[in-house]
């Protein structure tokens, strides 16, 4: 009877666990005999029927993914005018698309430049998708250098050199340095002079501290991440996925 009583009041703890994550059974309120045998009986319970942690550690943890779906939904609102309308980020793909994808990345990023690839693809595999690119420099000097030299060359030479540079800097296996930098801003045809004298301005160091900023409102740690219309989406996400998701979104 005594082990009938604790497989019913062992359920009722993991239940009232997972609905009220606060609650717990008080084992307090037993003798010390009483407390032996009941941790004794639950052991025998799970020793007989397992699977019972696994299912409530199931529903745990679909309910936590939930609540953070619906605090990332909250952040995204509360955000919106920073992510969607900064008045400074480059804005690819479609201006005018039904779809908004916003990207946070690092140019020395391994899953960044995977993803690279990726949303290109999607862009090119739609018309009506707009893209937001967000420097995020976080892993390093040769990170912070990339950006400051990718958002000089935009302030200086506007949006379409910025894209060329930001797709060859993606696409860079070696290290990053002004010499490179250089090299790359040549390749081109853009002004170097100009863009490495641009690359100290306060106006680039304010772009990447207001991006550093929103991604900490956000609780963005890595890259890349994206944003994708409502909805906050963490790590590399390949195409076929991305595509899913956009279809999704249209409904």
């Amino acid at each position: 009877m005594f082990r009938a009583l604790a497989m019913m009041t062992f359920a009722l703890g993991l239940a009232l666990a997972v609905a009220q994550p606060s609650a717990a059974l008080d084992l307090n309120k037993m003798t010390d005999e009483e407390r032996a045998i009941f941790r004794e009986e639950v052991r025998a319970f799970l020793m007989d029927d397992p699977q019972v942690i696994m299912d409530a550690v199931a529903v745990l943890e679909q309910r936590q993914q939930q609540a953070q779906v619906q605090a990332d939904l909250s952040l995204v609102s509360d955000n919106a005018d920073a992510i969607f309308d900064d008045g400074f980020s480059f804005v690819d793909g479609n201006p005018d698309g039904d779809i908004t994808l916003v990207e946070f990345l690092d140019y020395r990023c391994g899953f960044c430049k995977r993803a690279h690839g990726e949303v290109a693809k999607l862009l090119e595999s739609d018309g009506n998708i707009r893209l937001i690119v967000k420097e995020f420099p976080i892993l390093g000097e040769q990170s912070l250098l990339a950006s400051r030299f990718a958002i000089a060359t935009k302030q200086v030479a506007g949006g379409e050199a910025y894209k060329n540079v930001a797709d060859a800097l993606m696409t860079l296996d070696g290290n990053v340095s002004m010499r490179s930098l250089r090299r790359m801003a040549s390749t081109f045809g853009l002004d170097t002079d100009a863009i490495e004298a641009r690359m100290d301005n306060p106006e680039v160091t304010e772009e990447i501290a207001q991006t550093r900023a929103l991604a900490q409102r956000l609780q963005i740690t890595g890259t890349p991440t994206f944003v994708l219309e409502d909805e906050l989406l963490r790590g590399f996400l390949p195409y076929d996925q991305m595509r899913a998701l956009v279809d999704e979104k249209r409904g």
